[in-house]
């Protein structure tokens, strides 16, 4: 146990063990209203959460419940070391040398694309770097501060593709991360890995097929209501194309897959886009 006086021991403890109760009911002070939480409560949080409420235990269960991104607590000092581990020595960013660096000792290949669920936990800006701001708080959220629960998170944030939402809001964030800086569109090129690397995730199996027909008959960058309406195109319309509707507010390029697909008779026969299936 820290080393408390004795009211403030028996304080951590019913905090314990009020916190610890798989299924509490807690009414909050402010909001008066009844939650149901599960949670565990450790000693450390016990007596960081009464530290900040200045020892009052109805102030440190208003702040527990109502903060659930405080439950797990960073050491900062430890994630200033792991930034100035990997920031640029010239520029206060992490930057490509300092990303090789990291998936080096997280034991990644950088083109793994865990390393984008990464950056969209880190809302990073732009593909390659983080800004101090961007690790540490992306860090933060994640309850990492160390290189080994760094490691210990890699399966959780793969296990992430494979909720529909998730995925979805990682696809959409891909497209402003890896455009260039200032660019609206995101050039053809980058579009096609992207695409590659992320519907290798959901075995989409036209996937070839729409990178082969941009780059013969489009060859321009991709705009942003293209990207995310593929998505949409890719989960809802069966690769056979027999629920496509002709009619549909489709984006103009896709339309244009639709009969180049027709006219090279290329179909998916018997397979099915059901994702739900897929997670």
């Amino acid at each position: 146990m820290h080393k408390l006086n004795r009211g403030n021991r028996e304080k951590v403890q019913q905090f314990m063990s009020i916190t610890g109760t798989r299924v509490a009911l807690f009414l909050f002070f402010y909001s008066l209203v009844i939650k149901i939480v599960i949670l565990k409560c450790s000693e450390k949080v016990a007596v960081q959460a009464l530290k900040a409420s200045d020892w009052h235990l109805e102030g440190a269960f208003d702040a527990f419940y109502s903060q659930p991104q405080s439950r797990t607590y960073t050491d900062s000092r430890h994630l200033e070391e792991l930034y100035n581990r990997y920031k640029d020595p010239y520029v206060d960013m992490v930057l490509v040398d300092g990303i090789t660096i990291l998936c080096n000792d997280l034991q990644v290949d950088p083109q793994d694309i865990v390393m984008l669920v990464v950056s969209w936990h880190m809302k990073a800006a732009t593909m390659c770097e983080f800004s101090k701001q961007e690790f540490i708080g992306g860090l933060q959220s994640l309850g990492v501060d160390s290189l080994d629960k760094f490691r210990e998170k890699i399966p959780y944030m793969r296990s992430e593709l494979m909720d529909e939402q998730k995925f979805r809001e990682i696809y959409n964030f891909a497209f402003g991360w890896a455009k260039e800086k200032g660019q609206k569109s995101l050039a053809l090129d980058t579009a096609i890995g992207m695409w590659q690397l992320l519907f290798a995730e959901k075995q989409w199996p036209l996937v070839d097929h729409w990178c082969q027909f941009l780059q013969a008959q489009h060859n321009k960058a991709i705009s942003r209501d293209t990207w995310s309406q593929l998505l949409e195109f890719a989960r809802t319309v069966d690769p056979t194309l027999s629920n496509y509707d002709a009619e549909g507010a489709w984006p103009y390029l896709i339309d244009e897959f639709v009969e180049y697909l027709n006219e090279n008779g290329i179909m998916q026969k018997g397979r099915s886009t059901d994702w739900s299936q897929k997670r």
